[in-house]
């Protein structure tokens, strides 16, 4: 009987914060004519102040790891904290959305340590295998989970060669209003679209002491992230996918 009340109060949780994001009943009406699982996806896909996404940006990081200190995880902490992510005292099965790597050159033998998370690929395999659509690409890049379309199936997680997902094996609690989560569906970085979506930086850059993590539209010729990606020479990691990386490192 608890595990039931524990799903159904996941739902609400979800169905609450989809409600704020329609901003209004016209809006869910137009939304609900379209069917239950365009519903939903329509919902996740709009930002809070109801202007769509737009292809002309392409939001993304470029991460120089060279300022990336051995004994640092300001990133890991923010963005825990950001979106809640206790653990549960097993690391195997808890959330992870951010993590920090050790890459070590086999020839040479130098280490460099880089925080990895979803790479918001512009072909991303997890939304290729997706059977419901839960999996999808905002037209700026940004690459999400629809919780209320995720079976749990977790072919997304299989398909992601930088092990990015999480599945969530516990109920949820003292969830944030911005960031939904729900027990038995897939999660992964979000680049902290509620903050992007208000012109805001994601948590982890804002955390980043030595501001190793730039954010920005990669698309605008005149901004931060672009001109120091003319300028420098930056990697994709497994860049022989072809994927095309909104998450690109200097210093590997």
């Amino acid at each position: 009987m608890s595990n039931t009340q524990d799903h159904i109060q996941d739902d609400n949780q979800i169905d609450s914060y989809r409600r704020k994001l329609l901003g209004g009943g016209a809006a869910l009406a137009g939304a609900a004519a379209l069917g239950s699982g365009v519903f939903f996806t329509s919902i996740a896909r709009a930002k809070p102040d109801a202007e769509p996404a737009s292809s002309e940006i392409r939001w993304g990081f470029l991460i120089d790891t060279n300022k990336c200190a051995d004994n640092c995880d300001k990133c890991v902490t923010a963005c825990n904290d950001e979106f809640n992510l206790t653990g549960f005292g097993r690391p195997e099965t808890d959330a992870q959305w951010i993590r920090t790597v050790t890459l070590r050159d086999k020839k040479t033998g130098h280490t460099t340590k880089l925080p990895l998370m979803c790479q918001h690929c512009a072909h991303p395999p997890c939304v290729d295998v997706c059977p419901t659509g839960a999996s999808f690409k905002r037209p700026d890049g940004i690459v999400l989970v629809d919780k209320h379309t995720c079976i749990g199936c977790r072919y997304c997680m299989i398909a992601c060669p930088y092990k990015a997902r999480s599945f969530v094996h516990e109920t949820i609690e003292n969830q944030k209003e911005y960031g939904p989560r729900g027990k038995g569906t897939v999660e992964s970085c979000t680049l902290c679209v509620h903050r992007v979506d208000k012109g805001e930086i994601p948590a982890c850059a804002e955390a980043c002491p030595e501001k190793a993590i730039l954010f920005g539209n990669m698309n605008d010729a005149n901004s931060d992230i672009a001109r120091r990606m003319a300028s420098t020479v930056s990697t994709e990691i497994r860049g022989d996918l072809r994927l095309d990386l909104g998450v690109r490192y200097q210093g590997i």
